[in-house]
């Protein structure tokens, strides 16, 4: 490979001849960190029973992501047992990575308001010691890299049981540009967009409780559009609950011609023409999986694909994917076929997608399977009036594409990050 003048390479790439290029235990010798320490071992680490309610929290791996300390369902332990451990005391401006398992999630523990937290073993710390020579956010940036995280990962064994000690962390590369100011400039720049991206979520998750508050008023008729209120609202008890007295219960067989999905292994290609329909193509909002060479059972245009059987839990059960092209999807046996005999599709959607009829057949041990006669019972909830439907399916459905707009900005904004972390961590651009 040949370099370009200035430049010089190392184990997590190319990088301008000034950085230093070294190693944790480098750092460590050169009294620019702390040595890393993990949570207690062995028989003092805190158990499930010593959580309460409140005291110091007892940070686990699912705790530290995107690059923050979450402590909403943290547990907790009491100050006197934690005082009483041997180390992993973590506090304000500490950089967290995960070592075991989980391996690579970062984090800085922000202001908290507790002497500090406590790590469980599955977490490090990282405590920088001269501030001068190293600034802490472009360490934790830096352990975000593509770079950083290949050699920890390789590291660390790979699998479900990864694993890298903290002797072992020793050896890991970190490359620093010659100044703090320099490696302040790159943190701030990546911060930047890391604020950016967590406006966008806290957007997204304010949208989605909208859009959950707007399907509970207006799928149950306690909401009514203009245009289709009547002058004095009167509801009627049912099975299903309070609807408008002028809204219809009809069981599913009433409202769709079904159809169960076919087998589909033998047709099972890398790369085909058609897109095979199954519980985790349905429980992952589209994304491909399968391939297929034959459309076996053809979902065509405004049919409603609903999972048949899944994992317990209701991880899947039951949820539902509207067709949106014909001549594309390829239906499973684990999949049924829904085409509305003459209400408005999307609406339905909506309904079958937040039905709770479902959920009762699901005991949340074994894998669950819907038999035919059980769907054909499920009571479906609709007013009469179709121009109704289609009013309450465009105002979702507007609020939907709203959501996937704002998650489509999310996404390239992270994008852009990935970018900006390739060019600045590696100094092909340079901000001082």
């Amino acid at each position: 490979m040949e370099l370009k003048p200035g430049y010089k390479l190392t184990a997590v790439g190319v990088i301008p001849e000034d950085w230093r290029d070294g190693t944790v235990g480098q750092l460590i010798e050169d009294g620019i960190i702390e040595k890393p320490l993990d949570g207690n071992h062995g028989n003092i680490h805190p158990k499930s029973g010593d959580f309460v309610d409140y005291g110091i929290p007892f940070v686990m791996a699912n705790n530290v992501h995107g690059g923050q300390v979450v402590l909403v369902n943290c547990s907790f332990i009491r100050k006197k047992q934690a005082d009483s451990l041997k180390k992993g005391f973590s506090r304000s401006g500490d950089v967290l990575l995960t070592h075991k398992a989980t391996i690579g999630n970062t984090a800085i523990v922000g202001e908290i308001p507790f002497p500090y937290v406590m790590l469980t073993p599955q977490v490090t710390y990282y405590r920088v010691a001269d501030k001068n020579r190293l600034n802490n956010l472009y360490l934790r940036h830096f352990f975000d890299s593509t770079g950083f995280q290949s050699v920890l990962k390789a590291l660390a064994g790979g699998g479900t049981r990864a694993y890298i000690g903290i002797k072992a962390q020793h050896q890991l590369p970190v490359v620093l540009p010659p100044t703090e100011a320099e490696q302040r400039a790159i943190a701030g720049a990546l911060s930047d967009v890391d604020a950016l991206i967590g406006a966008l979520d806290r957007l997204l998750a304010k949208k989605r409780d909208l859009k959950q508050a707007a399907m509970q008023q207006l799928l149950t008729g306690h909401q009514r559009l203009p245009g289709f209120a009547p002058a004095t609202p009167r509801f009627q008890q049912t099975d299903v609950g309070e609807i408008p007295e002028d809204w219809d219960v009809k069981p599913l067989a009433q409202v769709f011609e079904f159809e169960s999905g076919k087998a589909h292994e033998q047709f099972v290609v890398e790369h085909g023409r058609f897109v095979v329909v199954n519980s985790k193509f349905i429980s992952s909002d589209g994304e491909v999986r399968k391939y297929a060479t034959t459309n076996f059972c053809r979902g065509r245009v405004n049919d409603i694909l609903m999972v048949m059987s899944d994992l317990p839990n209701g991880k899947a059960l039951a949820k539902c994917f509207l067709v949106d092209q014909n001549d594309l999807y390829a239906v499973n046996q684990r999949v049924c076929r829904l085409k509305a005999r003459k209400d408005d599709p999307r609406y339905l959607h909506y309904v079958l997608n937040r039905t709770p009829y479902f959920l009762q057949f699901d005991d949340g041990v074994q894998q669950t399977h819907l038999l035919n006669p059980i769907i054909l019972k499920c009571p479906v909830v609709i007013p009469p009036n179709i121009a109704e439907q289609t009013a309450i399916a465009e105002v979702l459905s507007d609020m939907d594409a709203e959501l996937a707009a704002l998650e489509q900005k999310r996404d390239k904004t992270r994008l852009l990050k990935q970018g900006m972390m390739q060019e600045l961590l590696t100094g092909r651009t340079r901000l001082v």
